[in-house]
């Protein structure tokens, strides 16, 4: 008589990961609704949530706006050169190399210890030209060639602040000297009325750019809540009423500021010098953290 045969072992189910890195406590957090899908946080404060096994879901409201950033930026599939300000667990580099194959990208995150916990517990698939830096990001923007990205993204949070140095007229500067003829820079910002950060954000890249826009979630542009919104800012011109249309469309829907309307919310704000800048503020409690 045959053995009966053996039950297959079961899967085994993802464990919860914290370590401390080089600003906080980092902690990764499966979830339980997607199979290969993780919710960075450090110091409880949400970071990056990213689907392995599919890395076109983003579950976050302002990463998907700045997808829709993204994706507005040139034609459907073309490949574009990527600069990331802040890596995270490197959510939307992976959305770009799987949206607009052969892109070459760069991404710039000072903390070295959580880039090294991404790497070994969220590895990046063989094949996209992604390369990661540990740098201080103004410092390694500083030193990047003249036109050479298509799109800079910047997402650094310092905790839950954006850092002071990255919120200046220099460093706006800094930023469309990178940029090509035409290029598009994207931020993910936060703040809540009376909007003098955001506004003051607003002031800062219309002394640098020719256009600028930002999507938010309707709620918060009328001062009802602290959250996050998206500055955009170019050179060329900005394909608002498709980015109006998307991010409408969207499951999350945002509203685009732009021309008349965001002078008036802009108002008499001036442009953050490097002498007078400070970080973002601090959320309210509980704005963002999760247990």
């Amino acid at each position: 008589m045959n053995a009966p045969a053996s039950e297959p072992a079961p899967a085994s189910e993802p464990i919860p990961v914290s370590r401390a890195v080089d600003h906080g406590l980092a902690k990764l957090l499966p979830d339980v609704d997607r199979r290969r899908a993780w919710l960075l946080t450090v110091d409880g404060a949400p970071q990056s949530y990213v689907d392995l096994d599919d890395p076109t879901h983003l579950e976050f409201e302002y990463a998907r706006r700045l997808g829709h950033v993204l994706d507005c930026a040139a034609g459907e599939g073309r490949p574009l050169d990527v600069l990331h300000l802040g890596g995270g667990a490197l959510t939307l580099p992976r959305y770009v190399a799987a949206t607009r194959p052969g892109s070459r990208q760069h991404v710039v995150d000072a903390d070295r210890a959580l880039l090294a916990l991404v790497a070994e517990h969220l590895p990046l698939p063989a094949g996209p030209a992604i390369t990661v830096h540990a740098a201080d990001a103004r410092q390694w923007l500083e030193a990047a060639p003249d036109d050479s990205a298509d799109v800079l993204v910047a997402d650094v949070f310092g905790g839950s602040r954006v850092p002071a140095h990255l919120t200046t007229e220099a460093y706006a500067r800094e930023a469309d000297r990178v940029l090509r003829p035409g290029g598009c820079y994207a931020a993910n910002l936060a703040d809540g009325a009376p909007f003098t950060f955001l506004r003051s954000q607003v002031a800062t890249f219309r002394a640098v750019f020719a256009q600028v826009a930002l999507v938010a979630e309707p709620g918060v542009l009328r001062g009802r809540r602290f959250g996050n919104a998206v500055l955009v800012a170019s050179q060329g011109d900005l394909d608002v009423p498709e980015l109006a249309r998307r991010t409408a469309r969207d499951a999350f829907a945002a509203r685009v500021e732009h021309g008349a309307g965001l002078r008036r919310f802009t108002g008499d704000a001036r442009a953050v010098t490097d002498a007078g800048a400070v970080d973002s503020p601090e959320p309210p409690g509980g704005s963002f953290s999760v247990g």
